[in-house]
């Protein structure tokens, strides 16, 4: 075929050989081969799970709890001990080994060491073995918006628990009646019962114990099961006779219903605070300011 400059039909058959020549479409760039670099940082990648998006609660076990009361019986008797040692050979080097040991501030203050040996104990184990920082929202500590209220439910459980004692058969001479001897022994007791005891109280059966009962046996059950581990806590101070022991179990209850409720513990220990400190001010009020404690053997 001869082509011709001038000639349309040639201009159009140079287009088409064009076209076919050098096609509007180009290939893509080839991607450079993944370096040994990359797939290793693909490999060490974290793959976040289920476990550690929602860690166990409460990060604690039963055997922890086995532990603790063993560790708790043994920090009170070397609280007592440490106690009875350093006033026999610092304050009381005079008086005989027996009278120091009948002594009810001995007994307190022995037991509030007692008390900081466990506190440190649980903290250690919630915060250095289960590497959980915060040991307030750990235990569900979670303060309640309002202090009055709680501290008011307190009084009345109180006064309400009192009456139905006055129903119930009470012995006298029980072994907490020998706390309350003298002036000095009644206050030491009425700070003691409403700072250190019902927090180490609180933190221990509802802070640390009930949540492994509710996890295992359910609320309810744990609450019961914490309640009654709470009267038997205390049954030794009133000779188990059963009159007291209600009391003291229905307290157990109360407490740990609050505390299930409202998911608190400070919302059971302001209740715990306003019940103990009910008592006290009944107790000073009765003896003319601790002046006159044989008026609580008449009552």
């Amino acid at each position: 075929m001869n082509f011709s400059p001038d000639d349309p039909k040639s201009e159009v058959a140079l287009d088409a050989l064009s076209s076919v020549a050098q096609p509007n479409e180009v290939a893509p760039a080839e991607q450079p081969a993944a370096s040994p670099l990359m797939l290793s940082e693909v490999a060490v990648a974290p793959v976040s799970t289920t476990a550690d998006a929602v860690p166990r609660d409460p990060v604690w076990g039963a055997l922890d709890v086995v532990l603790l009361a063993v560790v708790g019986l043994a920090a009170i008797f070397f609280g007592v001990l440490t106690t009875l040692v350093a006033a026999r050979f610092g304050l009381y080097r005079h008086l005989p080994l027996n009278d120091l040991i009948r002594m009810p501030l001995i007994g307190i203050v022995g037991q509030a060491l007692g008390y900081l040996i466990i506190l440190l104990y649980m903290y250690l184990v919630v915060t250095r073995h289960y590497r959980r920082p915060d040991f307030l929202a750990a235990i569900h500590w979670n303060q309640p918006v309002g202090v009055l209220p709680y501290l008011f439910a307190g009084l009345v459980l109180s006064v309400g628990l009192q009456a139905l004692a006055h129903l119930l058969p009470m012995p006298r001479n029980l072994p907490i009646d020998m706390l309350f001897r003298t002036p000095a022994e009644a206050w030491t007791l009425a700070i003691f019962s409403v700072t250190l005891a019902p927090l180490m109280e609180e933190l221990v059966f509802r802070g640390f114990l009930y949540p492994v009962l509710e996890r295992g046996i359910g609320m309810s059950a744990g609450i019961v099961v914490t309640g009654a581990a709470f009267a038997l806590l205390h049954g030794s101070q009133l000779r188990f006779s059963w009159g007291p022991v209600l009391v003291i179990l229905l307290v157990g209850l109360a407490l740990t219903y609050v505390r299930a409720k409202k998911n608190s513990v400070a919302a059971s220990l302001l209740i715990h605070v306003g019940y103990n400190g009910t008592i006290g001010v009944l107790m000073f009020v009765t003896t003319d300011g601790f002046r006159h404690l044989e008026k609580l053997g008449s009552q």
